[in-house]
């Protein structure tokens, strides 16, 4: 079939609203390669799949169809197949999502890596699949590439302890927590040994030049069945610096502070917002009858807690916007010395003398003229701030 030249699919003269130029009247597998290139040629940030629709690809935060024909299901059948293998719709039938990772090499030099989850869905009253794509780039960005406040730099590499990154679904959390691991690596004593515990693993280190450190990046349920699994091992394998990539349950959060307990630096992300929701989740994933012992014992180790959104920056692209606190000696044995449920209050009247609000935070941005209004108004409120 004759290639198409691009069709816009967006009223006016946005070329963002492009089709792929290459495309033809079948996805196969071999030509979803092609096409992940030219996504991420044109910038685009995640490239969802999805039946019966046509490609989307997200460019600065904004959904734009990518092709011009809707995907049936022996296209969905043959994107399974190459993303995943020939298992991939068993593994859906029988209830589970997927998440992995995804490399194209156009040359022998060059990776272009994907973070991919891939989710039954229904589509028209039928079983369909919806295959999500987030494009990593071949290194970690350094903290100042992403313009991280000089405070949260400077208190980034406790002796030992826990740092918490946390924001929703897409605020850069992996890539914020990449660029800090990439920090460690770079300094001029190295960080030791470090690992990392992924889920799956996102960015690698592979171009990161440090003679004094190592590096050791384990896939999670790839090779261990999950995060509190890698935690108890990494305490077998006398690391410096443990890399948990999400604290999502008890049995992980418990093994993150028994690590932080024993001397080591540990780093991790929840999906909450904001400092002190950030300790108070993570308090209430324990039973009643635990939680004022592993209260205390998350106060002790915690250094530092950062949350980061990603806003819709004027003139184009995205911003980040971060609120954060670090826990000096004073702090936590202020908190020790209280109740834990009266953490909260407390807490968010502390932040703005060890830290910032994301309230501030956005204040400045909207000041700068970075971002609009809403977004002032709408994150100086999502915090308590």
């Amino acid at each position: 079939m004759a290639t198409r030249k691009p069709i816009s699919l967006l009223k006016g003269t946005d070329s963002k609203g492009q089709t792929w130029p290459d495309e033809s009247g079948r996805i196969t597998g071999g030509t979803i390669d092609n096409f992940l290139l030219w996504s991420v040629k044109q910038g685009a940030s995640d490239i969802t799949f999805q039946s019966d629709r046509p490609v989307y690809h997200e460019l600065d935060g904004v959904l734009y169809p990518a092709t011009y024909k809707t995907l049936d299901a022996a296209d969905m059948a043959a994107i399974l197949h190459k993303i995943y293998g020939p298992e991939a719709q068993a593994r859906l039938a029988s209830g589970r999502d997927l998440d992995l990772s995804y490399e194209v090499r156009p040359d022998r030099y060059t990776r272009i890596r994907f973070r991919v989850n891939i989710t039954a869905i229904l589509s028209r009253g039928r079983d369909a699949v919806q295959v999500t794509m987030r494009a990593l780039p071949n290194e970690p960005p350094t903290l100042y590439d992403l313009n991280i406040e000089d405070h949260i730099v400077q208190n980034w590499a406790p002796r030992q302890g826990m740092v918490i990154i946390t924001g929703p679904t897409g605020s850069g959390k992996s890539t914020l927590l990449a660029a800090g691991c990439r920090m460690l690596l770079e300094r001029s004593h190295g960080c030791g040994k470090m690992l990392t515990y992924e889920a799956p693993i996102e960015y690698v280190y592979d171009t990161i030049e440090s003679p004094r450190s190592l590096v050791s990046q384990t896939e999670i349920p790839r090779h261990l069945p999950d995060f509190a699994h890698g935690v108890r091992n990494a305490l077998r394998r006398k690391p410096e610096v443990i890399l948990v990539g999400e604290a999502r349950d008890r049995e992980t959060i418990s093994a993150a502070i028994e690590a932080s307990q024993t001397g080591h630096a540990v780093y991790t992300t929840t999906h909450t917002v904001g400092v002190a929701a950030t300790i108070q989740r993570m308090i209430s994933s324990f039973d009643a009858a635990e939680r004022p012992e592993r209260a205390y014992a998350l106060m002790e180790t915690v250094r530092m807690i950062v949350t980061q959104a990603l806003v819709p920056k004027i003139g184009g692209g995205r911003v980040g916007l971060r609120e954060w606190m670090v826990f000096p000696d004073e702090v936590r044995e202020k908190m020790l010395d209280m109740d834990f449920k009266e953490w909260g209050a407390h807490l968010q009247r502390l932040i703005p003398s060890y830290g910032q609000t994301m309230a501030d935070s956005a204040r400045k941005a909207f000041e700068e003229g970075s971002i609009e209004r809403r977004w002032y108004l709408l994150l100086a409120s999502s915090t308590g701030g």
